[in-house]
């Protein structure tokens, strides 16, 4: 090899690892089992593996750098994907698998995928154990635990991250089958571990101290059906989202005073849609963005029944949330995600099978009509370092 190819081979080298360190890495979570059958979801008749689809966020317009088979679950909150801060390993849980006995059905899995997104290309390589219905989850800020809600036993999960390897610490109970855990979200200092329990309508706060998981008892009362939580960058603030019973009434957000001991509920916000399936904060904290079903998932002959779902998104002003600007999205509408910048928003649409692409200003959501076509309907989507 001459001095110039040489030299030619090694800028181009040099590009490549610059782009992959610049960019900013979503992973969306793909459900090819189920589809919405007239306002009914249906297991498919022989479906296809499910798929993770990875994105980079940090170049315009997003671009899919890779889609490999991962099982995964639209059932339960589209928080069931974690990431690395440093973008390198990602989490996918499968909260749902067809029924051995019977394959137009459901039953729970307990597994969680590993995924080395350094290979090229991304591949799974490894596994977890997880307990009934691993759900929503998160990484501790330092990236050493995992937490994970297993949705169908009433417990929480607590894995020593290494790498690739994830050894189980703990499984704590922290109510009954029925109580429906969702998701669990940790506060930027890693200390506090807030739980959405579903099926108890209150919030559960744990407490992290090193490698031990405990539960303090305290118990906060939000909304109906609570499902996404999501934590302040600032840490003295969460947002929990309320999904209702789903009779068609407008449903809420829950603020959560993080800096008053013991944590509690100190307002409501009136969404004006029903179904608030997915939330996320930006990563400065200054918006929130909500995605709500608008009942796009019913039978079109229900009073409730809409064609679009809506993005409504929200100014965070210390423990108070202002309307901005909304947008109509598609149906049976799951997840949402920020670029770096909190200029660029993505939004799941399980029926459509892509994912739409919004700019955001400040003050107007602009669809860019170049959605993101996903393996399958997005179930799920984490940024790498998201709380």
């Amino acid at each position: 090899m001459s001095k110039s190819i040489g030299a030619v081979a090694f800028v181009a080298s040099l590009a490549c690892l610059s782009v992959q360190a610049s960019a900013q890495i979503a992973v969306s979570s793909n459900d090819r089992k189920m589809v919405l059958d007239n306002g009914v979801p249906k297991v498919v008749a022989g479906p296809k593996p499910d798929t993770a689809t990875v994105i980079d966020l940090g170049v315009t317009p997003p671009k899919v750098l890779a889609e490999i088979d991962v099982p995964g679950s639209v059932v339960g909150p589209p928080l069931s994907v974690a990431v690395a801060r440093d973008g390198s390993v990602a989490y996918v849980a499968s909260a749902m698998k067809i029924d051995a006995k019977d394959p137009t059905k459901q039953e729970a899995d307990d597994k969680i995928a590993i995924i080395d997104l350094k290979a090229s290309p991304p591949k799974v390589v490894g596994q977890i154990q997880a307990g009934k219905a691993p759900s929503g989850m998160s990484i501790t800020p330092d990236g050493k635990l995992l937490l994970v809600a297993n949705r169908n036993e009433g417990s929480v999960s607590m894995y020593a991250l290494n790498g690739q390897e994830a050894r189980e610490l703990t499984k704590l109970t922290i109510g009954k089958d029925t109580s429906s855990p969702s998701h669990v979200a940790v506060t930027p200092d890693g200390k506090t571990a807030l739980v959405s329990m579903y099926g108890d309508n209150t919030v559960r706060v744990l407490k992290i101290d090193g490698e031990k998981l405990e539960d303090t008892k305290r118990e906060i009362s939000v909304g109906t059906r609570p499902y996404p939580v999501v934590v302040h960058p600032g840490g003295k603030m969460a947002l929990v989202a309320n999904v209702g019973r789903g009779t068609g009434d407008v449903d809420t957000l829950t603020v959560i005073d993080l800096s008053k001991n013991p944590a509690r509920a100190v307002g409501w916000v009136d969404l004006g849609y029903e179904t608030p399936e997915g939330m996320m904060l930006s990563p400065d904290g200054k918006w929130c963005g909500v995605v709500l079903h608008n009942g796009t998932g019913r039978p079109k002959d229900s009073p409730f029944f809409h064609t679009t779902g809506r993005l409504v998104v929200y100014r965070v002003d210390g423990m108070r949330l202002t309307k901005a600007a909304e947008a109509p999205i598609g149906r049976w509408s799951q997840g949402i995600a920020f670029s770096r910048d909190g200029r660029t928003i993505v939004v799941q649409n399980m029926v459509e099978e892509n994912a739409m692409v919004f700019r955001w200003d400040g003050a107007k959501l602009v669809d860019t009509g170049k959605p993101i076509k996903l393996g399958g309907g997005g179930a799920a989507i984490r940024t790498a370092g998201s709380l």
